[in-house]
């Protein structure tokens, strides 16, 4: 395909995208209005099935397959870069050397280290009752992990960060989604359909139906992708270099 090609591909295509969006905007409700069809709908929804965020209502439940499309995107993005980042013929892993930390810096990052933890894990058990959620509680948690590599060295932080686990349990979050969608199928509902679970008692963690486990299993995800993703990219800036003879050459 000629490039002048390509741009005629891309000039329609865009045409296209623009006259959808001016088709769609000319159809929403006025700007400081008191009509909110779709934030009515999402409520009435939410609270008919016991979920009192909202949000969560509108990500795990009413819009549970756009969820799975985002979470697929981290999901691939992850494996991307593990392939991309793959120890290659011409490189060697050599062990850093530790690292001198100072004191201030070390108290504040391993005090820090477990309350960030507790936070994330908060965030994700709660993600159908109060704002957070898979995503935001999934970040806090693997991101929480690291602060040992600021506390301490990236010695210590191998020993907490086994590689292999996250991947697996990335791979898990990602699976425990799509099981959850296909036992609603052999429920006789619909693929994600919230049908599976009595919804609960209101503003409790039981409550939600299906929400408080597709919840769940995009914090397992999210957080075990984010580390697998830093563990790639630090593992190149720190522990891989090129195999020239002299070990000097670093591949960052």
């Amino acid at each position: 395909m000629s490039r002048r090609l390509r741009l005629w591909v891309l000039a329609v295509g865009g045409l296209g995208v623009a006259a959808l969006l001016a088709a769609a905007c000319l159809r929403l409700p006025g700007f400081g209005g008191d009509v909110h069809p779709y934030g009515d709908r999402a409520v009435k929804a939410s609270l008919a099935r016991h979920t009192s965020n909202t949000i969560a209502s509108v990500n795990f439940d009413q819009r549970a397959f756009d969820t799975l499309g985002e979470e697929t995107i981290l999901f691939a993005a992850v494996l991307g870069t593990v392939v991309l980042l793959r120890q290659t013929r011409d490189e060697r892993q050599v062990r850093p050397a530790p690292e001198k930390v100072a004191t201030p810096v070390r108290r504040y990052a391993l005090i820090m280290l477990p309350v960030a933890l507790l936070t994330g894990l908060y965030v994700i058990a709660h993600g159908q009752l109060s704002p957070g959620g898979g995503f935001q509680g999934g970040v806090v948690v693997a991101t929480a992990l690291h602060l040992l590599y600021i506390g301490a060295d990236y010695r210590a932080l191998e020993r907490i960060r086994p590689v292999g686990l996250y991947e697996v349990g990335d791979a898990a979050g990602e699976a425990a989604y799509l099981i959850l969608g296909v036992a609603g199928l052999v429920g006789g509902s619909a693929f994600l359909a919230n049908t599976l679970l009595p919804y609960g008692t209101f503003n409790t963690l039981a409550s939600g139906g299906t929400v408080p486990l597709l919840n769940a299993a995009v914090g397992m995800e999210v957080g075990c992708a984010v580390v697998v993703l830093l563990a790639r990219f630090l593992d190149q800036a720190v522990e891989i270099e090129k195999n020239t003879g002299t070990g000097k050459d670093r591949d960052a």
